[in-house]
């Protein structure tokens, strides 16, 4: 049981990990990315969902 706990935590801190990268390469303001960070952080799973369909997008295609 505690592996897939261990697991499961890496993935979502990966998961965070990859959020926080992209909520910096966006083009927000700086307010608008260090409130979405803490989110994410605070937050990690939900705020990590919230980012995914509310977040700001980076310039890429």
């Amino acid at each position: 049981m505690f592996e897939y706990g261990g697991i499961l935590g890496l993935i979502i801190l990966i998961a965070d990990i990859w959020a926080v990268i992209n909520i910096l390469g966006s083009g927000a303001s700086t307010g608008s990315k260090v409130l979405w960070i803490v989110l994410v952080l605070v937050l990690p799973v939900l705020g990590l969902i919230i980012w995914l369909f509310a977040g700001p997008r980076s310039g890429r295609v």
